[in-house]
């Protein structure tokens, strides 16, 4: 947070550098498209072939193989979740919200994709519905759907509130992941890693930069649905904090549970499409 009241001098040419145009970071021109009209071709035939229940304060796992779906609903009332995403069968490669977020922005909707973690670095989700995504940009500066926050976790609490919570989005996803794939709580939690956030609304304060979040505008129906690249291992935690309007780490908000869903496309549906490999760039580093 910068501060309100700097403490060195403004320079003379101040405006001048304030005023210098940006330039996007990393243009997305040259990604490769994920092609929505075959993948919306192919779910118009999908059968439902799984779902899970995630209940309030709590995360579970689910299983989604390369070329299905799996949709994420709210189906009580108005509820945030906080998704990790695993390459089912190598657990090291995983969801990647930092370059993510310098690729597609600091919120994700349909045509977006969930990139892994280095050195795999591939598309591993495509977002392919989204029923808000209406909602746009508010007058604050609130999205939803963000790749900005981590996820609320019991250590950060206990720095700001003292106290132990243990159903923080972090120790939910330790848990189910544990659970999963029976692991040890400490080699579960060195995996869980930061989250999309679904049907979160957040934003930047204009003065601080800090992180905000507000009133999810998510409703009993509203989904999120998306394409698995690659074999997936999902977890999903329906957040302590509800619809985060005004608090989460505590039992005090209302939550719910929320439904995850996986669609199988029809035998041939998806002619021509194949998993993404690896990325290509020959780990030396220069040595």
């Amino acid at each position: 947070m910068k501060l309100s009241h700097p403490e060195t001098a403004a320079p003379a040419d101040a405006a001048t550098r304030r005023a210098i145009a940006p330039v996007v970071a990393y243009p997305p021109e040259t990604l490769p498209a994920p092609d929505l009209a075959l993948y919306r071709a192919a779910r118009g035939g999908a059968e439902k072939v799984a779902e899970i229940v995630i209940a309030p304060r709590d995360a579970g796992c689910f299983e989604v193989p390369a070329g299905s779906f799996f949709r994420i609903t709210c189906i009580e009332g108005p509820q945030v979740g906080d998704l990790n995403l695993w390459n089912a069968a190598n657990l090291s490669e995983r969801f990647y919200s930092g370059k993510t977020r310098a690729l597609h922005g600091t919120h994700l909707s349909t045509g977006d994709r969930m990139w892994s973690s280095l050195p795999w670095m591939r598309p591993i989700a495509t977002i392919t519905a989204d029923t808000l995504d209406w909602y746009g940009f508010d007058s604050f500066g609130g999205s939803v759907h963000d790749v900005i926050g981590t996820r609320c976790d019991p250590y950060t609490n206990r720095l700001l509130a003292g106290g132990t919570y243990h159903h923080c989005c972090h120790s939910n996803l330790t848990r189910a992941l544990a659970e999963a794939r029976n692991l040890a709580p400490a080699e579960a939690e060195a995996l869980v890693h930061d989250v999309l956030n679904v049907f979160m609304c957040t934003g930047f304060v204009p003065e601080t930069g800090q992180y905000f979040m507000k009133a999810s505008p998510v409703r009993p129906g509203d989904y999120l649905e998306m394409f698995a690249e690659i074999d997936l291992l999902g977890s999903l935690s329906a957040c302590p904090g509800g619809d985060c309007s005004t608090e989460h780490s505590s039992d005090t908000a209302a939550c719910h549970p929320m439904l995850v869903e996986v669609f199988r496309p029809a035998a041939g549906a998806l002619a021509g499409w194949h998993s993404p490999e690896p990325n290509s760039y020959d780990r030396s580093h220069g040595l």
